[in-house]
């Protein structure tokens, strides 16, 4: 995750913290700034501008990358050169623009003309230019200048707007003669380190007049050129909303299209505090957002961009959200921009559209923002159903919703399942009949089948039946630096971890809630069967017992505590033996000692030899005749069930 992408999350979880415990209202429309009628109206030039643009893609972590260990040029965040193959692979894709970020640090000489690289310019340029040979619009901007020196524009001597100033004479200068295909964005996320929102929006209506002075005053295309003024932050709040209209409409200029970013409701959009599926709150938080912008912009006749949209997890992992909740959400946002006459770029950092290898690294997330150009998609209530053993003669149903769309058919790989016999749907309910689950059902754990649903219109969608059995947590031993809770998962999904204190105040990063957030906290490797508890979460933890909760998809909670001590943690949940063997003389007695027992644990012991060791309900063995024999003992604890087994050795 870059800085942006940071200061974007901080500034939403402030938000979140200040408006809450997560129990937001979406904020009233301000009515000075909306036009109420509903009457058709012609499309207005930045209208038509801004649908042409739709869908839109971000060459992000490119141009706009630096290294200020030595600047790296396009390469210096880690993604390769840009090829032409890869504009071309956009343009195949359906994109129909194309934001180039560009970012001038370390790339500029000394004031006052700040003279731009030369050489980092023209190669910026060139893929520019393949991208207008593919026939796409490219809007150009100025990139994470925004918050490494742009930000002190309006609070230091004055050099900051200079040097802005400088930078924009030059690129207007440079592209003047480009096709009006080129748009110009002034500045991305602008954020300035002045006291006060007010005191920002006005240093932000400087930029944008200073942006649009020098732009129309470059001649050539530049004159007429569409030009993209952001909100302060990016942000759709109704004040900055509103400054920008009122900034708009002083210019009265047809050619300004209105900007803001969207990276949904941030405890959803990182997976914290427990937000972990797409509820009715995200979906209304997303509307209010998208309202805003209507009611301000669109509906006055301003065409609106919005120049980046993801979930801010996706800078961490594709994992951290799941999935089926991911590709509902963008669904949704990507069909209720579409009402609302808003353009999309999706923000790809490289990690969506592969740079060498131009393919999608998730192909349903492609498929159902593809989908959205045209209309909207299905979906089941979620992507995975789990079935234990004793559930497979039984029948499974899953809500859906259709979205004017209906169910033509449903495939196990090529082969088609039967309406009315291994499925039947009644309304806006699928119910899988037990009889076709128990044919699917074998004896390992996990996905077992891969059903693939087939809609009249729309993508595919894909729901998975996973067996599953209780989950088995293992006692561990490890440090601060990351401490690995060893999992049987059995088919289970973890959704979310929880810790807490054992006054139940949270315990480690974002205290203000138990549960922690996902790929920053904690992380999941379902191959190497463990959870990691993260150095990020014990840099933010104090000495003493940590409870955690272990949330899986299908509603199973599982208890697990630790003991921090310094850099040591330690489980004290798991019961365990203190000793894996023992030696016993014939006839005597010895005590099987245990670790971390409750008081009000079931305990029962059982030996596989009572002709060598008997064991009594104290966990107290007698030695028979000289032999061998397994000892095991069953604990069930806080709901959970633990095993463990001593050999004892009679002599």
């Amino acid at each position: 995750m870059k800085k942006s992408k940071k200061v974007l999350a901080v500034l939403m979880a402030c938000a979140v913290v200040m408006t809450t415990g997560l129990m937001n209202k979406v904020p009233k429309v301000n009515a000075e700034a909306t036009n109420t009628t509903n009457t058709k109206k012609e499309a207005t030039a930045s209208e038509k501008y801004a649908k042409a643009m739709e869908p839109g893609w971000n060459l992000g972590n490119t141009f706009d990358g630096f290294d200020t260990n030595g600047d790296k040029g396009e390469t210096s965040w880690g993604n390769p050169v840009v090829t032409k193959e890869l504009i071309k692979t956009i343009k195949a894709q359906g994109f129909k623009s194309i934001r180039i970020p560009f970012t001038a640090v370390m790339r500029t000489g000394d004031g006052p003309d700040y003279k731009i690289d030369s050489k980092f310019l023209a190669r910026y340029a060139e893929v520019v230019n393949w991208a207008l040979d593919e026939g796409l619009y490219v809007m150009v901007n100025v990139h994470h200048d925004s918050w490494s020196w742009a930000n002190k524009i309006g609070s230091d001597d004055g050099t900051a707007l200079k040097k802005y100033k400088a930078i924009w004479t030059q690129l207007a200068d440079y592209f003047k003669d480009y096709s009006d295909k080129v748009c110009f964005e002034s500045l991305n996320e602008p954020q300035f380190t002045a006291e006060g929102e007010e005191a920002q929006l006005k240093i932000l209506d400087t930029v944008n007049n200073e942006f649009y002075k020098i732009v129309r005053n470059s001649g050539a295309n530049n004159e007429n050129r569409m030009l993209i003024l952001p909100t302060l932050n990016t942000n759709d709040s109704d004040s900055k909303c509103s400054s920008l209209y009122n900034t708009i409409q002083t210019l009265n200029d047809k050619n300004i299209i209105a900007t803001f970013h969207y990276y949904g409701f941030w405890p959803f959009s990182t997976n914290v505090a427990g937000t972990t599926t797409m509820t009715d709150q995200v979906v209304s938080e997303m509307k209010g957002s998208f309202d805003r912008m209507y009611n301000h912009f669109v509906a006055n006749g301003i065409g609106v961009i919005c120049g980046e949209y993801g979930v801010l997890a996706f800078d961490k992992s594709l994992g951290a959200i799941e999935h089926g909740e991911m590709l509902k959400y963008i669904e949704n946002i990507t069909s209720y921009a579409n009402e609302k006459g808003i353009t999309m770029m999706l923000w790809d950092n490289g990690q969506h559209m592969g740079r060498t290898s131009y393919k999608w690294s998730d192909e349903s997330l492609y498929n159902i923002i593809k989908a959205s150009w045209t209309g909207r998609s299905p979906y089941t209530e979620s992507d995975r159903v789990f079935i234990t053993t004793d559930e497979k003669l039984n029948d499974v149903e899953t809500k859906l919703t259709l979205n004017g769309n209906t169910l033509k058919a449903i495939y196990n790989g090529n082969k088609k399942l039967t309406l009315g016999k291994d499925y039947k749907v009644d309304g806006n309910s699928l119910v899988i009949s037990g009889d076709y689950i128990k044919t699917i059902i074998n004896k390992s754990y996990g996905v077992n089948a891969t059903l693939t649903l087939k809609f009249s219109a729309g993508a595919d969608w894909t729901l998975y039946i996973n067996h599953v059995k209780k989950p088995v947590l293992k006692s561990n031993t490890g440090t601060t630096a990351g401490y690995d809770i060893p999992v049987e998962f059995n088919g289970n999904v973890l959704s979310t971890v929880e810790a807490a204190y054992e006054d139940g105040t949270g315990a480690g990063p974002q205290s203000w809630t138990t549960y922690k957030e996902y790929d920053y906290a904690f992380s999941v490797d379902y191959k190497a069967n463990k959870v990691t508890m993260k150095d990020k979460f014990f840099a933010e933890t104090k000495d003493g017992v940590i409870k955690l909760k272990l949330h899986f998809q299908n509603g199973r909670v599982m208890n697990y505590n630790i003991k921090k001590d310094g850099t040591t943690v330690t489980c004290i949940s798991v019961p365990t033996v203190k000793s894996s063997a023992i030696t016993v003389q014939k006839g005597k007695t010895a005590k099987i000692a245990m670790n971390y027992v409750a008081k009000d644990a079931k305990v029962t012991y059982t030996t596989n030899k009572k002709s060598v060791v008997t064991v009594d309900s104290t966990g107290t063995v007698k030695g028979v005749k000289a032999g061998k024999a397994i000892v095991t003992i069953t604990v069930i604890q806080d709901g959970n069930t633990y095993s463990n087994q001593v050999v004892v050795n009679v002599k």
